[in-house]
């Protein structure tokens, strides 16, 4: 079982334009640090937070109890002029998850309501023994060279067409992924085999000629998970394996 946090502003659109807009820098400056506090408040507790839209971010939250999860809350809601609310979820795959930690917390209230401040629903593992999480640390083959030759944005259309192909294709598998930088891409991944993985980077080789490597990693916590795959594609990266994806568990 795989836990997932949903971690969502509150009433946020309506506060960029109140009680005039506000500039656009001013925006990005503090969706960034919300970012950078929340993930380093859940990286305590070894879990692992992803952006989606900027005012919404999903965590993998792995042996981090609700208990933990109202001191984040409350420590993010004092440091910021927004605050944020939280809903937790557990299944099978990273997108029941994150389904069910959705629906918790549409059920406390809407994202663009005045009256939901600061909330916490849903439900959390019993206990760290009661999940495993699987991160695949997905890598574009010979991006560099792409970097150091054509214009920056014709490599970023590149790397972004390949981050919408492998979200159509892991969606399908109820697995979620998300861009982290350069060329890396991150998958919460329950469920998937180094076999479908292999079918979908073969299918996306063929419809975009881009080649893709991975490592797999199973731990009881998003942070080791992470861990673990980035050494299996580390070792992919050195030629210490000859294979495209190397799958690492404790």
């Amino acid at each position: 079982m795989i836990q997932i946090t949903l971690i969502q502003l509150d009433n946020y659109g309506p506060w960029t334009v109140s009680p005039k807009p506000r500039p656009e820098a001013e925006l990005q400056i503090l969706q960034s640090e919300i970012f950078s506090e929340v993930e380093r408040e859940f990286r305590k507790r070894h879990g692992l937070v992803f952006q989606t839209r900027y005012d919404n971010m999903l965590a993998v939250t792995n042996g981090v109890s609700l208990g933990d999860h109202q001191k984040i809350l409350k420590r993010i809601n004092r440091k910021f002029p927004v605050t944020v609310s939280m809903g937790v979820g557990v299944a099978r795959t990273a997108y029941d998850a994150q389904k069910k930690a959705t629906m918790f917390l549409q059920q406390a209230g809407s994202s663009r309501s005045p009256d939901r401040t600061g909330m916490l629903v849903g439900k959390a593992l019993r206990s760290i023994s009661d999940g495993w999480v699987q991160l695949t640390h997905i890598d574009i083959n010979h991006s560099t060279a792409l970097t150091d030759t054509e214009p920056i944005y014709d490599t970023h259309f590149y790397i972004q067409q390949t981050y919408l192909m492998l979200m159509k294709f892991l969606l399908k598998k109820k697995s979620l992924v998300f861009y982290t930088g350069g060329d890396n891409f991150m998958a919460p991944s329950n469920g998937l085999s180094v076999a479908d993985f292999s079918k979908v980077f073969s299918r996306i080789r063929k419809e975009l000629d881009v080649g893709l490597k991975a490592g797999v990693g199973l731990a009881r916590t998003a942070e080791r998970a992470a861990h673990l795959a980035s050494e299996g594609l580390h070792e992919i990266r050195e030629g210490k394996v000859g294979a495209s994806i190397v799958f690492k568990r404790d």
